[in-house]
């Protein structure tokens, strides 16, 4: 299946401001104005002085997600973005697709700072808002039938499962890359799924009710 606009506009908008960043060499620069840095939500003021200007911090969940630390982050995040984008994009339409992205990003960025909120590391790539878009891939073509338990619908034991599936994924990524939690925003890429799951029988209601 063919990528939709949505999809492929954000993939090439990812692309672009990678290389214009790496082939100018702005790589600190946009990290340091860009990237999401807990401390900021919190209300702490940095001095701007030794960086000229910043992205106001209310803006940073979706400054920061399209910042890459690196080839290989960027080439990574891109394709689950191809891979899951796709069959979400069709589902829902690049519309609603445009608004799950961007409330991953901001799911992603208040799951972080939840746990880490005086963090000065700046969390920067696109995987918060796709884990947003994982999320609805998984709740949308999960084959398996889910039944009730007791008074818990089918359809909420089901985002639970996948939940709790994600967690352990992500802690065992966690561990397994640095041998601690620090090393990749684990936090991040599990409220953005978490966002994905929760929002996405909302967004297809919306869709067909007003179609």
């Amino acid at each position: 299946m063919p990528a939709g606009k949505l999809t492929n506009g954000l993939i090439i908008a990812n692309v672009v401001i990678f290389l214009v960043i790496w082939f100018f060499g702005w790589e600190q620069d946009a990290m340091l104005r860009g990237g999401m840095f807990p401390i900021r939500l919190s209300g702490e003021i940095i001095d701007v002085s030794a960086y000229g200007w910043l992205v106001p911090a209310w803006l940073t969940p979706l400054s920061s997600a399209f910042l890459h630390s690196g080839l290989l982050h960027l080439s990574f995040n891109m394709l689950m973005l191809l891979f899951c984008g796709r069959f979400v994009e069709q589902a829902m339409g690049p519309q609603l697709m445009a608004v799950l992205y961007v409330v991953g990003a901001y799911a992603a960025a208040i799951a972080q700072f939840a746990v880490d909120s005086e963090s000065l590391i700046p969390m920067v790539g696109a995987s918060g808002a796709i884990s947003a878009i994982l999320g609805a891939y998984a709740l949308l073509y999960a084959r398996n039938k889910v039944d009730p338990v007791g008074p818990i619908p089918g359809h909420v034991v089901r985002i639970i499962w996948l939940t709790l599936a994600w967690i352990g994924i992500q802690l065992m990524v966690g561990l397994a890359t640095r041998g601690d939690l620090q090393g990749i925003a684990i936090f991040a890429h599990i409220g953005g799924f978490v966002a994905g799951l929760v929002l996405t029988r909302p967004l297809l209601e919306w869709r067909f009710r007003s179609a």
